[in-house]
């Protein structure tokens, strides 16, 4: 069973568990209050599960690609639980999810999977398929661009205004139980934040 905490997007967190499927799930597509509903929604998804934190294997970070100011308060929150639950850390790109999503539901082909990355830009991954375990397979990014420059014009593109938790969760589970391998444990922010400190103290004039 799995705890799984998404806010490359809007914010997304599920229960899930590898035979019983999601047990629990919110997602809010809101950009701008991830900090506002990840502790409420941890709260309830927990409850309405029915499960303590000691019923877990491990925690899922979707890590991204996404904005710094949004992606790093549910990959923090992640951590937090975690640690606190003694349990491991389980770190996974964020379009993983989406294209899991998209192939578990019948699809097949390449696919493009984009995602809002602000200042007219936008965040990109291409799929070719499945593998055998039906993990989708990654064949490029993810990246960011500018609309007119993404290119991939021969794959299905998919616009994903939000991340599913719970496809998150169900993915992390499919590669525990077929040994597959977990993304890199660092958010994949793909360029500067959007707010840098001051590199010298402003000076104070009487």
């Amino acid at each position: 069973m799995l705890l799984a905490i998404d806010s490359s997007t809007g914010t997304s967190v599920a229960v899930v568990d590898r035979d019983g499927g999601i047990l629990a799930e919110r997602t809010l597509a809101d950009t701008m209050s991830h900090a506002e509903v990840v502790g409420s929604a941890l709260r309830e998804v927990m409850q309405e599960a029915g499960v303590t934190a000691s019923a877990l294997s491990g925690v899922v970070a979707g890590m991204g690609p996404g904005p710094f100011t949004g992606l790093r308060i549910g990959i923090a929150a992640a951590r937090v639980f975690a640690l606190a639950a003694g349990k491991p850390l389980v770190p996974l790109v964020s379009h993983d999810a989406v294209a899991f999503d998209w192939y578990r539901s019948g699809n097949t082909g390449g696919l493009l999977v984009v995602t809002d990355a602000r200042r007219r830009e936008l965040y990109w991954s291409a799929y070719s398929g499945t593998d055998e375990n039906g993990i989708p397979v990654r064949v490029e990014g993810p990246g960011l661009s500018k609309p007119d420059d993404l290119g991939h014009g021969d794959l299905f593109r998919l616009d994903a205004t939000t991340v599913s938790a719970g496809a998150l969760g169900m993915l992390g589970e499919l590669l525990y139980a077929t040994g597959g391998s977990f993304a890199a444990d660092e958010a994949l922010y793909l360029r500067s934040p959007d707010a840098v400190p001051s590199l010298g103290a402003k000076r104070v004039t009487a």
